[in-house]
């Protein structure tokens, strides 16, 4: 009985692995079914081969510009401060507000100043009123000494006199000229025409003359400066690059403010620095924006777009139409003359609104796969339609990027 079991169980496992068998060959015909009509690189479809929408490539001149950080600064700037010391009476401004240049921002007390310039005017009086006695006397004591009738040496005292008067009303007169100044300088006035900040001082302060802390600060905001640091290694790139950098609208920059929007006004590039700073290997761009509405104010931080030039001959292409490999690197598929999918390495350079700028991997003339990306593989045999933006092809894999590095 025992034997019998045992052939029959040998006898069930054989039914069992001819069942697995049979199984196996019709899933491989079927397999072998759906092979038939494959083309040399993959399926192609049950009407033919995959419908690919393409780009065809051609030059054309690009005007290049780079985006750079940078702040605002005053186009002129004049602290306030006192030339004389004493007493401020009274804050003639309105602090925030637009002053003119030659405007009165203080006054200090004048009493004591007043009364140095007439001081100086008694003095210069005096000094006048004894010029023409001293003068007659020195001229008498001359035609005299010529007929031995004084001696030489009053004749010399006469002499030393009027020259000490003639020297004591210069002296006057430059004290006079002094205090004058001196009472012109209790009207402190605004060096030039700008916006005034807070004042530091209020009616009743003692200030001295020259003094550290300013009194107020005007500023020039009309126009306004932005100073854009550019590091040396990209300067050394823009020159290097073989670029066309003539033309009217090279030195014109635009601006994008904190808030991402767009400055109306556009400004002029007014030079470039020529030191290096050592802490942060970079150079100054200056560029002068008029600001006719006080929208930029000093110390803003804003980023400004400058052009580098134009390049004649730029191939661009639209992002989706680039892929990248597992490592990261730019790729795109090409349909060459055979239509066939062709694999082609990219080096780009920045992306200009929704294309790439490419360096290098791409011609005039290429046909570039940007929409049935889907499964491709290089090799296929394709159906190249031209890209139409306002339909899609079914399996279109659109590929995104950022904005700003390749």
């Amino acid at each position: 009985m025992q034997k019998i079991s045992k052939i029959r169980l040998i006898l069930i496992v054989m039914s069992v692995c001819l069942a697995l068998t049979l199984t196996g060959c019709d899933q491989i015909g079927k397999l072998m079914s759906m092979v038939k009509g494959h083309g040399p690189g993959g399926p192609m479809g049950p009407g033919g081969p995959p419908s690919v929408s393409v780009v065809t490539l051609t030059t054309q001149k690009v005007t290049l510009t780079t985006e750079l950080p940078g702040r605002t600064a005053p186009f002129r700037i004049a602290q306030i401060r006192p030339q004389v010391s004493g007493l401020i009476q009274k804050r003639l401004f309105t602090e925030g507000s637009d002053v003119k240049a030659g405007q009165v921002l203080y006054q200090i007390d004048p009493a004591p100043f007043q009364a140095a310039l007439d001081n100086a005017k008694a003095a210069l009086g005096r000094a006048e009123a004894n010029l023409k006695a001293t003068r007659l006397r020195a001229d008498r004591y001359k035609d005299l000494l010529a007929d031995k009738a004084v001696s030489r040496q009053n004749y010399d005292d006469a002499a030393a006199a009027l020259t000490q008067v003639t020297a004591d009303i210069a002296y006057y007169k430059a004290t006079l000229k002094t205090a004058r100044i001196n009472l012109g300088y209790t009207r402190i006035t605004a060096p030039i025409s700008g916006r005034i900040g807070r004042s530091n001082v209020t009616d009743g302060a003692i200030v001295t003359a020259y003094q550290p802390m300013s009194l107020a600060t005007v500023q020039q905001l009309d126009p306004i400066y932005v100073d854009v640091p550019q590091s040396t290694t990209e300067l050394l790139r823009l020159k290097g690059s073989g670029l066309d950098q003539e033309g009217a609208d090279h030195n014109r920059v635009r601006l994008m403010l904190e808030n991402g929007a767009a400055y109306p006004q556009e400004g002029i590039l007014q030079f470039s620095d020529v030191t290096v700073d050592p802490t942060t290997g970079s150079v100054v761009l200056r560029v002068v924006f008029p600001n006719p509405e006080d929208v930029l104010l000093p110390g803003m931080f804003v980023r400004a777009v400058i052009s580098e030039g134009i390049k004649e001959q730029a191939i661009l292409i639209p992002q989706q139409g680039v892929s990248r490999d597992p490592r990261g690197n730019p790729f795109a598929l090409v349909v060459d003359a055979d239509s066939k999918a062709t694999f082609r390495p990219l080096t780009l350079d920045r992306a200009i609104g929704d294309k790439w700028l490419v360096s290098s991997g791409l011609a005039s003339g290429d046909r570039v796969i940007v929409e049935g990306l889907l499964m491709l593989r290089p090799g296929t045999v394709v159906k190249a339609t031209p890209f139409n933006p306002t339909h899609a092809v079914p399996g279109a894999s659109p590929q995104k990027h950022s904005k700003g590095g390749a």
